[in-house]
């Protein structure tokens, strides 16, 4: 699993456990942002003839959205995120409250992996916290912006539909 493409920010995190990053509080901060996942994501579509890959955008959803989620709560949650990686997924932060995972893997792959984290967001007990996750295909000939798009769109689905909700986005129609 790459937490980000930088070799310094990879060997900013504490020694492994069973063969991942144990993450410490702050960690969050050290994923790569917006223009990390656009980078990571335009390399990895460039690719996409290759072997099947998705990207899930996670996002947290508080009954009280207020105030900006605390730092405890999204260390927690990515945390949680990089565990649930394997070997050349990819974990990056595309909002505020939101993970951008890539993974290498079929579509169906992506849903499992998604209903895991949403559900792992609603095991880590923070009262009124759960999460929501919308799923693109990366696809040979669609561009890397229009992958993104569309896997933020099926997360508005998924937060207008409630905690728990994983959309995959299946086209026009």
């Amino acid at each position: 699993m790459t937490i980000a493409h930088d070799p310094i920010a990879l060997n900013t995190f504490a020694p492994l456990v069973d063969g991942l990053p144990a993450l410490e509080l702050g960690s969050a901060g050290l994923l790569p942002g917006p223009a990390g996942v656009r980078a990571e994501l335009e390399r990895r579509v460039a690719r996409a003839a290759h072997r099947p890959r998705a990207l899930v955008v996670l996002g947290l959803l508080r009954r009280d959205d207020t105030w900006p989620t605390s730092p405890g709560v999204l260390d927690a949650t990515t945390a949680l995120v990089a565990r649930t990686l394997r070997g050349d997924d990819w974990l990056g932060r595309s909002g505020p409250a939101e993970f951008a995972v890539l993974l290498d893997g079929s579509a169906d792959d992506a849903d499992a992996v998604a209903a895991r984290l949403t559900a792992g967001v609603a095991a880590l007990g923070s009262s009124g916290l759960g999460a929501g996750a919308g799923i693109a295909v990366l696809e040979d000939g669609v561009a890397a912006g229009e992958v993104l798009r569309r896997a933020t769109l099926s997360l508005s689905t998924a937060r207008s539909a409630g905690a728990g909700t994983v959309v995959r986005y299946r086209g026009v129609r």
